[in-house]
C-alpha cells in the first residue's frame, strides 16, 4: 500500500515543481520514422534572425540590466540552418519544454496563443530539451502549436542558465537581453501577458 502511494504521488509531484527526469525519449523505431516522415506542425526558423522582432514603433523594455543569451547554436525542429540564439532578434519569449513534461503540456497552448495575440510584437520560439522526435511532434499536432521550435537534446541551455528542471520560460528584450527567467511552473494566459508586460514592456491582451 505505502508503495502504490509513493507511485501516486511521483507525478503530482512532477505537475507542482516542474520536471527533471527523462521519460519517453526511447521510443520504437518505427514510431520515430512514422514522425519523422509527417510534416513538421512547427513553422521553420529563417525568420527568427532575420528583420526585427517587432514591427512598428518600438516599445522601450523597463529600465534594467539582463546577460545576454547564451552562446549556444541549436538546430531547428523542421532542419535548415542551425541558430545561433545571440542571432535571434528580439523582443521574444523562449519556452523551453519537452513533451513527458505534464506541466510543460499545460501551458504549450497558452504559448501558442500568444504568439497569435503578441504577432508583430514579438517572438514565440520554444526549445525543445531531451526528447524524442515523435514526442514532440505528437505535442505540436495535438495542440496546434505552430510557433518555431529548436531542438536541445543535451540541455545545453538549461546548463548555460544553471537551471535544471522545466518548463522554463526567458523574457527577452530588443537587445537580445534576457530580462527575466520564470520557473514557477506551468503559465496560463493571464500570467503570460502580465509577465511580458512587466519585463518587456509590451502590453498583449490576455
Amino acid at each position: 500500500m505505502k508503495r502504490r502511494s509513493a507511485a501516486l504521488l511521483v507525478p503530482l509531484l512532477l505537475a507542482v515543481a516542474g520536471c527533471t527526469g527523462t521519460t519517453g525519449q526511447e521510443e520504437a523505431p518505427t514510431r520515430q520514422g512514422a514522425a519523422a516522415s509527417r510534416p513538421s506542425p512547427f513553422q521553420d526558423c529563417a525568420e527568427l534572425t532575420t528583420g526585427p522582432g517587432a514591427t512598428g514603433a518600438p516599445t522601450a523594455s523597463p529600465a534594467g540590466g539582463g546577460d545576454p543569451l547564451p552562446e549556444l547554436t541549436l538546430n531547428c525542429f523542421t532542419g535548415g540552418a542551425p541558430v545561433a540564439l545571440r542571432d535571434v532578434r528580439g523582443p521574444a519569449v523562449v519556452n523551453v519544454w519537452a513533451s513527458w513534461c505534464a506541466p510543460c503540456r499545460t501551458e504549450l497552448p497558452a504559448f501558442q496563443r500568444l504568439s497569435e495575440r503578441a504577432d508583430g510584437q514579438l517572438r514565440v520560439l520554444g526549445v525543445n530539451s531531451r526528447d524524442s522526435r515523435a514526442g514532440a511532434q505528437s505535442i505540436g499536432e495535438d495542440f496546434g502549436v505552430r510557433f518555431p521550435v529548436l531542438v536541445d537534446q543535451g540541455e545545453a541551455l538549461q546548463r548555460a542558465l544553471g537551471r535544471n528542471a522545466i518548463p522554463l520560460t526567458l523574457f527577452v528584450d530588443g537587445q537580445g537581453r534576457v530580462r527575466h527567467v520564470d520557473a514557477s511552473g506551468a503559465l496560463d494566459d493571464a500570467r503570460l501577458a502580465a509577465l511580458v508586460g512587466q519585463h518587456l514592456g509590451l502590453a498583449v491582451p490576455a
